[in-house]
């Protein structure tokens, strides 16, 4: 498992999850806002398995 995610591509999955978890938390949204916790993890581990799919990576 090689690092693929880095950089602004981190912040933005950091941002994007914890954006998810607070709508739902709030009420806007409902449990589907717990999809919120993938964005986290990948940015955590620097690794997608998405991008590793294509062969894309935003790890300098």
């Amino acid at each position: 498992m090689q690092a693929n995610v880095g950089g602004w591509d981190k912040y933005l999955r950091i941002v994007i999850g914890v954006v998810l978890i607070g709508l739902m938390a709030l009420g806007y949204i409902g449990l589907w806002g717990w999809i919120g916790v993938v964005p986290i993890l990948s940015a955590a581990f620097n690794y997608c398995p998405l991008y590793q799919l294509i062969g894309f990576s935003t790890h300098h």
